[in-house]
């Protein structure tokens, strides 16, 4: 497999020259750096040349590296299942940038890129509908930035005196919990379903 890898790897550079910066083979997998200017021609050759079939998009997602100028990469994940194989093609891009939007290549990439918007802030150019998916309206900031406290800024409860769902200052108020581990959900059972202690 890994020999039809590198012939791949090598097909891909050679027929889209200076767009594609470097290919490399790890766990296995093909993965593909390219320039996010040229995301829609690689994908589209990707698509529809007759080496590489990748017909189908799994999956976009992203990542967030803080300490780069670039910080985010976008890495979009392809089948080929009249081949057999999987690549993965990766861009860099900063939280002013956007990336071309892959929609007009592939329809199901509308989800996966506003789910890439609402959780990072990664913008893209060309959208039909950008906007937030899985988080609630007004919602502040990108709850998979590496800077995103883990418990969010606000948090939602319905108040039954106003009759509305309101948002309020995330406030901690549990103290830490001291574990007895005599409790059945948090000490070891016997067999039959005693405590640990014989109780």
């Amino acid at each position: 497999m890994s020999d039809a890898l590198k012939e791949l790897g090598a097909h891909i550079a050679n027929s889209m020259g200076d767009g594609v910066r470097k290919w490399q083979i790890a766990f296995g997998e093909l993965t593909v750096e390219a320039k996010a200017a040229d995301i829609l021609a690689i994908l589209r050759f990707l698509r529809d040349d007759k080496k590489c079939l990748f017909q189908t998009l799994i999956d976009i997602c992203g990542v967030d590296y803080p300490e780069r100028g670039k910080r985010f990469d976008v890495v979009y994940h392809m089948l080929s299942m009249r081949l057999n194989q999987r690549v993965r093609v990766k861009i860099e891009t900063d939280e002013a940038t956007p990336v071309p939007s892959v929609v007009g290549v592939f329809p199901v990439a509308d989800w996966f890129e506003r789910e890439a918007f609402d959780m990072y802030g990664i913008l893209f150019s060309g959208h039909p509908d950008l906007r937030r998916l899985l988080t609630d309206y007004g919602f502040q900031g990108y709850p998979l930035r590496k800077e995103f406290p883990l418990s969010g800024h606000v948090e939602v409860r319905y108040d039954p005196e106003q009759k509305r769902v309101v948002y309020e200052p995330v406030k901690l108020p549990q103290a830490f919990r001291n574990f007895d581990f005599m409790s059945p959900w948090e000490g070891m059972l016997s067999p039959g379903g005693e405590k640990a202690n014989g109780e």
